[in-house]
């Protein structure tokens, strides 16, 4: 990228409110150079020079590049290498055209050692409620952890509660955290996790389509929601209410065609009202990270069946299970008393009598069968 370039893509970052595909056709055709001079001169079609009118003649381009080197950050763009083309092809879906605010982003703002096109082909995102209960927000961190574990990079959008428990949690396994900023890359909000936030871009990634300087807002946090369905290969949705951002960024996930999964909590919880909601409209639940490495990871890294309780009586035939249950629970039985609770020839109960004996199962004594102490146990 040329130093004119990189000007270019600056000034053409903050001239409108991303995204804005009039804006994309104009720097696909003419290049970042010339559309930025096209947009400063207000030479451009109609509904281009209205949506630019307002911030055309405001440029920050020095001081924003200025501060971006001074923290070490960059930028991105599709002429990059760091580009995930692959993985953005999912904004020209027929689902993301139709929506508003569905555009592809023109720049990326990014701080820290984290490669975006590593990072989106092998992610998923955590994302949940602010008002967490201790209950989603030690799930965030539990699916975090075995994420990292797995070398998956967690994406989340640095919020408090389940965003802030899944960053956290990933950290400290060192692993890869990616935190996708509703503001500038110099605005860390909430202003609670700057500490955490600048964890992230010590280790991880911030990421934002903002200039700096610019403030989060309600819009631009839904805005926002999309980049963090689309740099992840799915999204987990740990806790959420029937309205919020979570849910939000589970409807774009969706209209990419992503898997959208939700964590079940309790039904009287509120807080677990939305990821319920999900369930019943067909996503995935997941209790365990292994069933998220197996959706986002390689073909094949498929997760392990749950271990189930096992008893002494799951080997046993119907028929030994049937003579077992006739045993009276205290005390012993004859084989012809056995043989009128089983409803079977006392003949054929002899050979299941050996079996479970042999099994130690059962015990005879004095002529009569009863349920051994560590069956019974």
């Amino acid at each position: 990228m040329t130093a004119d370039q990189r000007r270019a893509w600056a000034y053409l970052s903050r001239v409108v409110e991303p995204p804005c595909p009039p804006l994309d056709a104009l720097v696909a055709e003419r290049g970042p150079v010339e559309a930025a001079a096209l947009v400063r001169r207000g030479e451009v079609p109609d509904k281009l020079r209205e949506l630019t009118a307002a911030r055309r003649e405001l440029d920050c381009t020095a001081a924003d590049l200025e501060l971006l080197d001074r923290r070490g950050g960059r930028l991105i763009t599709a002429d990059d290498d760091e580009w995930p083309q692959l993985v953005f092809t999912v904004f020209g879906a027929d689902a993301m055209r139709d929506r508003p605010r569905g555009g592809a982003p023109l720049v990326l703002w990014a701080l820290g050692p984290g490669r975006l096109d590593d990072i989106a082909w092998r992610s998923a995102a955590i994302v949940g409620t602010r008002a967490a209960t201790a209950y989603g927000e030690h799930v965030a961190a539990d699916l975090a952890t075995g994420l990292v574990e797995h070398e998956v990079a967690v994406v989340s959008g640095g919020a408090y509660g389940i965003d802030g428990a899944a960053h956290r949690a990933a950290l400290a396994g060192a692993g890869t955290t990616v935190a996708v900023l509703a503001g500038g890359i110099d605005v860390f909000y909430p202003a609670g996790h700057s500490a955490l936030l600048h964890r992230i871009a010590t280790s991880g990634l911030l990421l934002t389509e903002y200039p700096p300087g610019v403030r989060p807002a309600r819009h631009r946090f839904l805005t926002r929601n999309r980049l963090v369905a689309a740099v992840s290969g799915s999204t987990v949705v740990v806790e959420a209410g029937l309205r919020s951002g979570a849910a939000n960024t589970a409807a774009w996930a969706a209209a990419m065609g992503r898997v959208v999964c939700a964590v079940p909590g309790p039904v009287t919880s509120g807080a677990s009202a939305g990821c319920h909601q999900l369930l019943r409209r067909g996503a995935e639940l997941v209790t365990r990270p292994q069933e998220i490495v197996e959706i986002v990871g390689r073909m094949g890294e498929l997760a392990e069946d749950p271990q189930h309780p096992v008893s002494p009586l799951d080997g046993l035939t119907e028929v030994e299970r049937t003579v077992f249950e006739a045993l009276p629970g205290r005390g012993g039985a004859t084989v012809e008393q056995i043989a009128v609770a089983a409803a079977l020839p006392a003949q054929q109960i002899l050979a299941p009598l050996t079996t479970l004996e042999i099994a130690g199962l059962i015990e005879q004594r004095d002529g009569r069968w009863r349920i051994a102490r560590r069956a019974a146990g």
